[in-house]
């Protein structure tokens, strides 16, 4: 490696903003703030809900008449 040219490397603190977690990471950056991290993050924690694809099946339903007793 040539002296001189490289930025300096150092162990940085990322926080994320949400929950106030904190992770060490080399980088050449002082400090990251992070928005939302594996711990808060609803698909790491297992509470993503499926909101969106429920309410196309119900549309469908809904259109086509399937749910209708006859």
């Amino acid at each position: 490696m040539k002296p001189g040219i490289h930025p300096k490397y150092t162990v940085a603190k990322v926080k994320c903003s949400t929950c106030g977690a904190e992770h060490e990471v080399g980088t050449t950056a002082n400090q990251i703030r992070i928005d939302t991290c594996s711990n808060c993050h609803p698909f790491y924690t297992g509470q993503q809900t499926f909101i969106q694809a429920a309410g196309r099946v119900e549309k469908f339903n809904k259109r086509y008449g399937l749910n209708e007793k006859k």
